[in-house]
């Protein structure tokens, strides 16, 4: 069922202490969570709640705010409801009336909300910051006119993926799924299997090479030993267990040089992707396409990609995303050289870089230089909101990961913009200059009330 409504009049607790007669109202997260549409929340998440049965649902508001803070704050799902529990701020922001001692949910609990939200819904957070920021009046109309794309990364949670490591762990997960399914295994190779993996990664870091080959070997063969004598048994496997089999047969048989190769055993989509990096010539996860204003560098678009596209046929989907989330066309789009060849058709102008500037009007000039500043937005995402490490499973996490790291820096900026008159203030009670309150020194501020 749908989550319980708040009533309009509560009748209040005459032992408790409301929020708002503890914290400061003019904190920035107090004034940000005035400026965000709740309710738009409810209307995008109704539809995948049932009309009667079924307890009801988590409040919407409280999960999205412990979201949006898990992301600004790069926290993991244990940590954030941790902090909530000690945190006013945060409790008043996901709408809570009075104190809370207990903590507001399990943290499994996130994970399965996150499936319930989906990619949609992820897109629905991005784009209540952008209202946000254009009702708080820091986003300007004419600044979503002019964007940059450019794509990057997101690195799965994988160890680095070594032939040996690989048949080890297939070899592991294969003898506790058949156990779990009922079958017997006659020898399941656990003490000898790990005696071999350490003595390959030694041989390796010894310039071995020869030994190391031969440890791998053997690791390959008891992985071949314990898949054929799972198929003999099993006649119609179950769902997981078919597709671990398919996972452990691509293990088995794919060669070093060949194409689309398994690098993980629990996230078989994994890609390996080159980009040029001098100090990491190779990362392992998926290909990510962001969007970003190019004045103020508030991000209007993140996608994931599988199967680790070219640059420029990406940007047709891009942009399809983020015309959704702004509500309308976009007149220039600024991309690297890596876009030549793009497949973009619309209405949008696309300027791919180019290394000399010749007959480009100084103007425009002036904004194909200014696409490099994209790259430490990028920069941003992967250092502090959880772009580097991605750790939600499938694709389905790969796609909501990813916008969601875009609204937590948005997320970000929108707080930051509330700052500087809120310290402002601050100064001006402390120093005694300010004579009543200092509410009169927000009165004529173009932010929410």
């Amino acid at each position: 069922m749908r989550p319980k409504s708040e009533p309009k009049h509560p009748q209040r607790e005459l032992f408790q202490a409301e929020l708002e007669q503890i914290i400061d109202l003019h904190h920035p997260l107090v004034r940000l969570g005035k400026c965000i549409d709740w309710v738009s929340f409810e209307e995008a998440l109704g539809a995948t709640y049932h009309p009667t049965q079924g307890a009801p649902g988590i409040a919407t508001r409280l999960m999205v705010a412990l979201h949006y803070l898990k992301y600004q704050h790069d926290l993991s799902d244990e940590d954030v409801v941790a902090a909530w529990a000690e945190n006013p701020y945060w409790q008043h922001f996901s709408g809570e009336r009075y104190f809370q001692h207990r903590l507001p949910v399990d943290a499994s609990s996130m994970t399965r909300w996150r499936g319930r939200l989906g990619e949609a819904g992820a897109e629905q957070m991005l784009r209540e910051t952008i209202a946000a920021g254009i009702k708080m009046r820091v986003i300007r109309p004419a600044d979503l006119k002019r964007i940059n794309v450019d794509t990057t990364v997101e690195t799965k949670a994988i160890r680095y993926p070594t032939d040996a490591r690989l048949y080890h762990r297939c070899r592991e997960r294969l003898v506790k799924v058949a156990r779990a399914e009922g079958l017997a295994i006659k020898q399941s190779y656990e003490h000898v299997g790990r005696r071999l993996l350490m003595q390959s990664s030694r041989y390796a870091h010894a310039r071995q090479m020869k030994r190391a080959r031969a440890a791998t070997r053997k690791l390959k063969t008891q992985l071949g030993r314990v898949l054929r004598e799972i198929e003999r048994q099993v006649t119609e496997p179950s769902e997981k267990f078919a597709k671990l089999l398919e996972t452990a047969h691509r293990i088995y048989m794919q060669q070093r040089h060949d194409k689309n190769k398994v690098y993980s055993v629990h996230e078989p989509e994994v890609e390996c992707i080159a980009k040029g990096k001098a100090g990491k010539p190779y990362e392992f996860g998926n290909k990510a396409s962001v969007a970003v204003t190019s004045r103020g560098g508030w991000f209007v678009g993140a996608r994931s990609f599988t199967g680790n596209p070219y640059d420029g046929h990406t940007l047709a989907a891009q942009m399809k995303q983020v015309e959704n989330l702004i509500g309308h066309k976009v007149g220039e789009v600024h991309v690297d050289m890596g876009y030549r060849g793009h497949d973009y058709g619309g209405a949008a102008t696309v300027h791919v870089d180019k290394r000399r500037r010749g007959r480009t009007p100084r103007a425009l000039w002036r904004w194909m230089k200014r696409r490099a500043a994209i790259e430490p937005s990028i920069g941003h995402l992967k250092l502090q909101h959880r772009l580097e490490r991605n750790r939600l499973r499938g694709v389905a996490g790969d796609a909501i990961n990813a916008i969601l790291a875009a609204a937590a820096m948005n997320f970000h900026k929108l707080r930051g913009a509330f700052w500087p008159i809120f310290l402002r203030c601050l100064s001006q009670l402390w120093s005694g200059l300010l004579s009543v309150t200092a509410s009169e020194a927000f009165q004529d501020q173009p932010l929410c009330a």
